[in-house]
C-alpha cells in the first residue's frame, strides 16, 4: 500500500513570513484604498505593497477578494489596538481618540466595500456580523476605562457611539474637503464631562 501524501490530507498552516508578508500587503492596501478607494487600480496597490501584480491576484483572484480581506484585517487590527492604546495613551479618553482615527480610516474602506461586493448580500451579512463582534467589544472596553476615569459620560452605548461614528464619516464622503476625522473628534468632545 503506497503512502499517503500528508499534503493532501489537510490544509498546511502558513509560514511566518508568509503571514508576515500577507499582513504586510494588506496593510498597503488599506493605505491605497483609504486615499484612492477601493477602486484604485491594482497596480497602485502592487506598488504601495512593493510586489508585482501577480502576487497579488494570486492572492486574491478579483478585486471582491481583496476588499473583503482588507476589511477583515482592519476589523482585527482596529480591535486588537484598544488594548495597546490604553497601554501607550496618557489617559482612556486619549486611547479613545486615538481608536477613533483608526476606525474612521477602516471606514473608508468599508464604505466601497458593498460596492465590491455587488450582489453577494449574504457575504456583506456575514462582514457585517464580524464587524459587530470584534468592534463593538473594543469600543465598550475604551468607553468603560474612559466613564472609569471620570473622564467621559456614562450614557452612551458603545454601538450608538460607533454608529455616529460612521453616520459622520459617510455623509461627507463625496466632499473632497470634508475632514472626518474633525468631526469626529468633536464628537467624542461632546462626550465629556466637565471638569471639576
Amino acid at each position: 500500500m503506497a503512502p499517503t501524501d500528508p499534503s493532501t490530507d489537510a490544509p498546511r498552516p502558513q509560514r511566518a513570513d508568509a503571514r508576515r508578508n500577507q499582513r504586510a500587503l494588506l496593510d498597503a492596501a488599506a493605505a491605497v484604498f483609504v486615499t484612492s478607494g477601493v477602486d484604485a487600480p491594482v497596480r497602485e496597490v502592487a506598488a504601495a505593497a512593493g510586489v508585482g501584480m501577480g502576487t497579488i491576484y494570486r492572492h486574491f483572484p478579483t478585486r471582491a477578494d481583496l476588499v473583503v480581506a482588507v476589511y477583515r484585517h482592519q476589523v482585527e487590527a482596529c480591535a486588537d489596538a484598544a488594548q495597546d492604546l490604553l497601554r501607550e495613551q496618557p489617559t482612556p479618553y486619549a486611547a479613545l481618540v486615538a481608536w477613533a482615527d483608526l476606525f474612521v480610516d477602516f471606514l473608508a474602506t468599508k464604505h466601497g466595500l458593498a460596492a465590491a461586493l455587488h450582489d453577494d448580500r449574504a457575504g456583506f451579512e456575514t462582514l457585517h456580523a464580524f464587524f459587530l463582534e470584534r468592534l463593538v467589544p473594543a469600543c465598550e472596553l475604551l468607553l468603560g476605562a474612559a466613564v472609569e476615569a471620570g473622564e467621559v459620560r456614562d450614557d452612551v452605548p458603545a454601538l450608538g457611539l460607533l454608529r455616529g461614528i460612521g453616520n459622520l464619516c459617510a455623509s461627507g464622503a463625496s466632499d473632497p474637503g470634508y475632514d472626518a476625522r474633525a468631526m469626529v473628534r468633536l464628537l467624542l468632545a461632546g462626550l465629556r464631562r466637565p471638569a471639576g
